[in-house]
């Protein structure tokens, strides 16, 4: 694994405030914000690979390139960022701030399987966890960001079947979002323990 070839696009530009302030300035057991901690595991594994924030920035990487999102939807503001031109990596991790249960190891391994998969980059590759297709957390080619840029698709899910995909059937906690204040609280419990 090539660290110049991998980038994170980190989404957190969302509208909930369901836990009192934005999710991914929220404090992360492990230390920092919930962005900056995933920021962090990125960089254990792709260190110097460039690094993107879809939406705001993060208080505790505040130097991090930043990409406005009009907050109308995470498919229409990936289709907006894969317009613009950024740095070219050959694949994206496309990672939402509220998946806080990655780990360096899990990553890494998750990063192994998707390139052994998908050895050129040609394909979105996503997991499928619980039976569900799983957009965040997946790899998303350099490639296939001209199409996605130009698709009419409004969701996610439809944006990757849109365009060529492979799904990987994937377990662990990293899949599991934490939306609510109750799976926070079980979350950082979990977390301690």
């Amino acid at each position: 694994m090539n660290p110049g070839n991998t980038g994170l696009l980190l989404l957190n530009g969302g509208q909930s405030r369901r836990m009192g302030v934005a999710k991914h300035a929220l404090a992360h057991p492990e230390g920092g914000t919930w962005g900056g901690y995933l920021v962090g595991i990125f960089e254990s594994v792709f260190p110097g690979g460039p690094v993107q924030v879809l939406g705001e920035a993060l208080p505790d990487r505040p130097g991090l390139p930043v990409v406005p999102d009009e907050r109308e939807g995470p498919a229409k503001a990936l289709k907006a960022w894969a317009a613009l031109e950024v740095p070219a990596p050959h694949r994206w991790w496309v990672v939402a701030c509220d998946q806080v249960r990655w780990t360096s190891a899990s990553f890494a391994a998750w990063a192994r399987r998707a390139e052994t998969a998908d050895p050129q980059a040609l394909h979105w590759v996503l997991a499928r966890h619980g039976g569900h297709l799983q957009p965040f957390g997946s790899w998303l080619p350099a490639s296939l960001r001209p199409a996605i840029a130009t698709a009419p698709a409004r969701s996610l899910i439809a944006l990757a079947e849109s365009v060529p995909h492979l799904i990987l059937p994937s377990e662990g906690p990293e899949w599991m979002d934490v939306d609510t204040p109750e799976e926070r609280q079980r979350f950082e419990r979990d977390s301690r323990s």
